[in-house]
């Protein structure tokens, strides 16, 4: 697969200034996409912005993955995370690789170039845990966290499962599955005055939590004072 052959026929492509091996192009006008090619000339790494585009974030992102060869190959895990990444005044920590099978940016269009193209965006630690499944991944990067979006907040690793005697709601099953930061606080909002209920969440790192009103708060069986505060949740997820 030569990429900067592939590149080359995209009618709008053009070097990109500051970072070597590296082009950009628009294929309409929300949309700036941004890919950077190893030395070697077998894999590239690709950024795609929609509305905003930072070109400095950009290129520092692509040269961040190069020198890291983030989640290059075919035996790459779905979601690759590496930390230690930070530009300007942005909050992002990390940069994130998706998978040919993930992101799919070419698909359609040139599956041979689709196959040796990491998805890399800035991210936030607590995002990614590094072991999601195929599906989990598809479904963090296209349903989830906007990886397009430059001005995104964190949107952490959650999963939850809960049950509520008042409201009679609850997910379904034994297991927890992925939710979002705002059903969390919700979810915990909603437990006081309805003892036998519980929430239960998991975040990035593996730990587990779970809240229960019992006419009286308990945290993992720990009798507290006060019902969880936005701040003590955000920072068990561990997002800035």
């Amino acid at each position: 697969m030569n990429i900067e052959q592939a590149v080359a026929k995209i009618g709008s492509a053009e070097e990109m200034p500051g970072l070597p091996m590296a082009w950009r192009w628009s294929p309409m006008s929300r949309f700036m996409f941004s890919l950077a090619m190893d030395a070697d000339g077998s894999w590239a790494y690709q950024m795609n912005s929609l509305d905003v585009h930072d070109e400095g974030l950009s290129r520092a992102v692509l040269e961040f993955a190069r020198q890291r060869r983030l989640g290059r190959g075919p035996g790459a895990h779905p979601f690759t995370m590496a930390a230690g990444f930070s530009y300007g005044t942005y909050r992002f920590d990390a940069v994130v690789a998706a998978a040919p099978p993930v992101h799919g940016y070419h698909h359609g269009r040139n599956e041979a170039l689709n196959e040796v193209v990491s998805a890399v965006f800035p991210a936030y630690r607590c995002e990614v845990r590094g072991d999601e499944s195929l599906e989990e991944a598809v479904l963090r990067f296209k349903g989830m966290m906007r990886p397009t979006v430059i001005s995104r907040p964190p949107v952490p690793y959650l999963l939850m499962r809960y049950e509520n005697t008042r409201t009679h709601g609850g997910s379904v099953g034994p297991s927890r599955g992925f939710a979002t930061h705002e059903v969390l606080l919700r979810e915990l909002s909603l437990l006081e005055g309805a003892p036998g209920s519980f929430v239960e969440f998991e975040n990035s790192q593996g730990q587990v939590w779970n809240v229960e009103w019992v006419g009286s708060w308990l945290v993992n069986g720990t009798a507290q004072d006060a019902a969880p505060s936005e701040s003590w949740v955000a920072s068990v997820l561990g997002c800035p």
